[in-house]
This record gives C-alpha cells, structure tokens and sequence, in this order.
C-alpha cells in the first residue's frame, strides 16, 4: 500500500479523499492551515499544519515530502480573500510541490476543475490552469483530474450554495435558471483518485470527471430539493441579471471582510458559463460518473439534519446582518442621545461625569461588537460578546435601575433575545 498525502485534506473533497484512501488500506496523512478545523473534521489523521503561503519553494516541501509515494493536491478557493491568494494556493505553492515531487520521485493526483484554461474569464479558472501547466512542467509523475460540481452526502461551496437555495420556502429565486451543469458524485471521484493512487490511470492523464448528461440549474435545484424533504417549489422565479450582479459584488464585498460566500461574482460568472466537460477521455479510461439523479438516490434520504442545516445557511446572513445592524444602532443612539441615555443614571444618584462616560463607554462597546462580527475572523469573539455584555447590562440595570424592567420601551427585556439570537449565530458561522 502507498503512503498518500492529501493537501488541503480537511476540505469537502481533500476529507473524502483521505476517507478513501485510507479504506483502500493506504498510509495517509494530510496538510491543511487550520489546526482546529483538521482536527475537527479528522481527528485521527495525521496532520503537517502549515499555509501555503509558507511553501512556495521547492526547499520547503522538502522535509514534508520524506516517505511519502502519492501526494494529492485538494487545495482551492473560489475566490481572492484576507486568508486566500488564488495564484499562491492554486500556482505558487503547487509548483514548488510538484518540483519537490519530481526531486523525489513522487506521484502526483493534481484536483482541477473543469473549464480551466489560461485564457478563462475568471481568476479561480486561470490560476487552476497555472497550477495544471506547472505540474506538466515540472516532470513529476501525475495524472490530473478535472471534477464538475461535486455531490456528496456533505455540503460546502458550491453544493452548500444549492441546498441553501432548495431551503427557499414556497418559491424558488433562481440567477441563471437554465444554466447547463455536468456533476459528479464524490463516491466516483475518490474512485478515480484511489485509480490514479494505484496508477491504474496513464501517467500524464488529464481527465475531466463529468456526467455524460449535463442537468440545468432549476432542476438541479429542484431534484435537491425533493432529497432534501422539501415541498416543491410552487414557482421559479429567474432573477435578472443586474440583480444577480448586485449580490456579487456584495459578496465579493464581504469576501474582503474574510466571509466566504459562495454567492461572489466567480461563482456567477461560471455558471453563467456552464459548467460543463468532455466525459470522453475518462470514460476510455473506464471512469464514468453517474448523472445527479442516480447521485441522489444513491445518498440515503436527507435527515432534519440536513434540512436544518440549508435552512440555517439561508437565515445565517440574515442574523448576522440583524445583530449587526441592532449592536450599531444601540451604540449610535446612545452616542447621539447622550444626555437622556444619562439620565437614567443621574436620577439614581450617579455624577453627572460619571453618568456620561458610562454611557460613552458601553455604546462605544457596543458599536466595536458590531464591527468585530462584520470582520469574519474576529465574529466569534464577537458573538460571545454579544452575549456576555447583554448579561453585564442587565445585572446592572436590574441592581442600579431596576425600574428600566417596567419601562414601556423595555430596553432590558429587548437585551435578552439580542443575546440569545447571537448564541444561535455561533453554529451558524462554522465554515465546516
């Protein structure tokens, strides 16, 4: 059995693979950036932590390569971000792997995507591209495997993005309705991969894995929703395209803040040109992936689990937009409001001084919580904040100003569901 490597292993297709692999009786181990998530998602694999950011030299995949037969590049973004660099984890970082692999004999499962091409209208497909060129040139033994959108029992991008929109009660908002999707069930892919490990696959294939039958978008989405549990769609409404370029640039907005969504213009943009292959190739190789639909009845029926969770992704920008909003505005109108804000405090027998720099202080708090969950690395410690500060104001109230709980506006009554909605916020931003 072969010792196997899976960069970015922790990912929807990397933690498959490593799956995989390991039930073929493989020895493997994986790279990914975040110790806790790997060690969340696949405790009892052995991890090298490292970013790639730190490997853009032959010299530094080095010492991680030693003993290793196979490595399996599962790394990607969709899109350039505050923790992502498409050219690093798509072309930088993956040629010094692949020269250091061609140093010391290893082979190579290079994960592309279908459609790349230096000349592609997006970053994520040009820098795949880049990335598939390198490996081509650095002479290392590999085969390259160019998956369409993958379907699996899990869900995250792209597939996460699907169910979400199945989660849209009584009608369906589609962009793009007709737009053409060639998918692969993730069961066929760790089977190409666990054949390119084993070398049952031509030394320098380049194979895109694809359904011999492309679906479109709305029934994709509709077929997901009828696994999903969900009632069908009374209509589909098709979104025009200002409107469908107005939620990209949001999303690419909030994608500088570090908050992935999978609605950013890259994604709209391939599906506005399909995502579509050429199954010939690795049908001769005796690859041949199923078609969504035997996807989905192969997959045991989706749990409240499942439900649940596309739900959760369609309210989770809607929370976290509201906690927003309601922490700025509480602060602001503190600020604004200062001395009736004061008040309160003077007339149980605070200073005048001390009245007012209370009040400054916490709306000023209150405005920082606000910022620190728009910012996607720092809004967990945020959301913990939204619920301990709430906890603060209300003991104190209670004890200083108990007369506020009588208070027609309830400002004391209106802290507690503000705090429980940012303790239902914390499972919603897990990335995985």
């Amino acid at each position: 059995m072969a010792k196997v490597m899976v960069i970015g292993g922790y990912g929807l297709i990397g933690a498959a693979i490593v799956h995989a692999a390991r039930a073929q009786g493989h020895a493997v181990t994986a790279l990914g950036r975040s110790k806790t998530t790997a060690r969340r998602v696949l405790p009892d694999v052995t991890w090298h932590i490292a970013d790639l950011r730190d490997l853009t030299d032959p010299a530094d995949w080095a010492p991680i390569l030693g003993g290793v037969d196979v490595v399996v590049n599962a790394a990607g973004a969709l899109q350039d971000g505050p923790a992502d660099h498409l050219d690093v984890v798509h072309h930088t970082a993956p040629a010094a792997l692949f020269a250091a692999c061609a140093a010391q004999d290893v082979r190579v499962v290079q994960i592309s995507a279908v459609g790349v091409a230096p000349g592609a209208d997006t970053a994520f497909l040009r820098t795949k591209a880049m990335g598939d060129a390198a490996l081509v040139a650095s002479g290392a033994p590999h085969v390259i495997l160019r998956p369409g959108l993958v379907l699996s029992q899990t869900a995250y991008g792209g597939t996460a993005l699907l169910r979400m929109l199945a989660a849209v009660p009584v009608v369906q908002p589609l962009a793009l309705p007709e737009a053409q999707i060639q998918t692969i069930d993730m069961d066929d892919l760790t089977r190409a991969v666990n054949a390119a490990i084993a070398g049952d696959l031509s030394d320098g294939a380049s194979l895109d894995l694809v359904a011999e039958t492309p679906v479109a978008l709305h029934q994709l989405v509709a077929d997901l929703r009828q696994w999903l549990g969900f009632a069908p769609a009374r209509r589909v409404i098709a979104l025009p395209r200002m409107a469908t370029s107005a939620v990209g640039r949001i999303a690419d907005a909030l994608g500088h803040l570090g908050w992935r969504s999978p609605l950013r213009s890259t994604a709209m943009q391939v599906l506005t040109e399909g995502v579509l292959g050429d199954p010939a190739p690795a049908a001769a190789a005796g690859l041949r992936p199923v078609d969504h639909a035997t996807t989905l009845r192969r997959m045991p029926p989706a749990g409240v689990e499942a439900r649940l969770h596309a739900r959760m992704a369609l309210l989770m920008p809607v929370v976290v937009a509201v906690l927003i909003g309601f922490w700025s505005l509480s602060g602001l109108a503190g600020l604004f409001s200062l001395q009736d804000a004061a008040g309160h405090l003077t007339s149980a027998g605070w200073s005048d001084a001390a009245a007012g720099a209370a009040v400054v202080f916490w709306s000023l708090v209150d405005v920082t919580l606000a910022s620190g969950l728009a910012w996607r690395r720092s809004a967990r410690v945020a959301l913990w904040g939204m619920v301990v500060v709430p906890a603060i104001y209300v003991g104190a109230a209670t004890v200083v100003t108990p007369w506020l709980w009588a208070d027609p506006l309830g400002p004391l009554v209106k802290a507690i569901p503000a705090a429980v909605l940012a303790l239902v916020a914390l499972p919603m931003i897990e990335a995985r």
